[in-house]
């Protein structure tokens, strides 16, 4: 009894490939920054020493009475909504793009975070926040005598 081998693949093929990877460029060139859903996500910094974190959140066209910034059981949570409008009169023609979406990012954050301690400030469309740490999670120095 004679059996005919079948070539059969389970993996994608380059093209297909290819076309799904166009079809995620195309979603994101088209939305630009916002999300299917409507939200906006500005893109958030961390950093860390020892004697504070800082989070930095890039807010262009904002205004910061509009951004709601609030900490809950060692969470950060950042809420705002984006409205965007450019306006181009020539001519012979008008032009007017809108954007808007509200966002919301949060951050967890370490128990060593003093949450009196928290300052906030906007320059040039990046939000600043800057967590100081607890005094008794501070890293000391302890030297060592020699004898």
């Amino acid at each position: 009894m004679a059996r005919e081998l079948t070539k059969w693949s389970y993996l994608p093929t380059i093209s297909s490939l290819q076309n799904e990877m166009n079809r995620m460029m195309d979603r994101i060139f088209r939305e630009g920054s916002l999300t299917e859903t409507g939200m906006w996500l500005p893109p958030i910094d961390l950093s860390e020493t020892n004697d504070k974190i800082t989070v930095k959140a890039e807010i262009p066209g904002i205004d910061p009475k509009d951004i709601d910034i609030s900490i809950q059981e060692n969470t950060l949570f950042l809420k705002g909504e984006k409205r965007e409008e450019k306006e181009e009169k020539g001519k012979n023609y008008y032009r007017i793009e809108r954007q808007y979406g509200s966002f919301s990012r949060s951050v967890v954050l370490p128990a060593t975070v003093d949450t009196d301690k928290v300052t906030a400030e906007c320059k040039n469309g990046v939000l600043e926040i800057t967590l100081q740490k607890k005094e008794e999670v501070k890293p000391k120095q302890i030297s060592i005598k020699v004898s």
